[in-house]
């Protein structure tokens, strides 16, 4: 603890958000320490309707399988994929007893057949495979999914990176997404973005979410980046927390049914 004024100094919380797990998609140890806007859509909410109405349904980068989780009922039939092996072992223990199905994927072919699936859902994708979700989908099937946005958390991405070219700044814009339903032959149904304020309140959460979150600063490590992070440390100990914006697309995209 420092001695002035009782916070806990910068190697203790270096060293908490150091020894926190980080495997799956749960970010409930930034209670205290972090906040974030939530989208006005509601993203578990919109999921959870449609997959009580489903048939057969396929979350994609299930992560640990937090999210489908939540949804009260599920399609008689749902299967789930995952790329990390960390996250695929907590999905199958989460999911499988609700009889979902968690297949070991990352990005290349999906591992179904043609027109299987009349729902397909993905929170935050790294990418979204526009030609395979295509493919996969029932003629009327669609696809409901939340992906990060345009320059999301960039403020805290070039305060450690520096300032960023337009074309990454700019590589999520909702346009993309549009461009890239179309080209694959589905119909944009709805298509929104929000402009989300996240606060982190110590280092401890600017460490955890960079551990866990690891394409935002790839090469994270707290030894490569002990002085800046000594830097933001003392700029939320004199100015309080630090001020970012994520940025949240929501997509609804429907297979014709011709």
């Amino acid at each position: 603890m420092d001695r002035q004024d009782g916070r806990m100094d910068f190697d203790a919380l270096l060293a908490q958000a150091q020894a926190a797990p980080v495997d799956g998609w749960d970010f409930s140890w930034l209670a205290g320490r972090a906040t974030e806007q939530r989208p006005s859509w509601g993203y578990a909410r919109l999921m959870a309707q449609r997959m009580a109405r489903s048939r057969v349904a396929l979350d994609v980068q299930t992560g640990g399988g937090e999210v489908l989780a939540t949804a009260p009922r599920l399609a008689p039939l749902t299967v789930a994929t995952e790329g990390w092996p960390p996250n695929l072992a907590r999905a199958a223990r989460l999911l499988g007893p609700r009889g979902v199905a968690v297949l070991a994927h990352g990005e290349d072919r999906f591992p179904f057949r043609d027109s299987v699936f009349d729902l397909v859902v993905s929170r935050h994708p790294v990418r979204t495979q526009w030609p395979e979700i295509a493919r996969v989908l029932a003629p009327g099937g669609t696809y409901l999914s939340q992906e990060v946005g345009p320059a999301s958390v960039f403020e805290l991405v070039e305060f450690f990176l520096g300032p960023q070219p337009e074309h990454v700044r700019d590589g999520r814009h909702s346009r993309w997404t549009r461009r890239g339903a179309h080209d694959a032959g589905l119909e944009v149904l709805d298509l929104r973005t929000e402009r989300l304020r996240t606060e982190f309140h110590d280092i401890g959460a600017v460490v955890f979410f960079l551990r866990k979150v690891i394409w935002m600063v790839p090469d994270f490590t707290v030894d490569g980046y002990r002085d800046t992070l000594r830097r933001l440390h003392d700029r939320i100990q004199a100015d309080g927390p630090f001020l970012a914006h994520t940025t949240r697309t929501l997509v609804e995209a429907r297979k014709p049914a011709g």
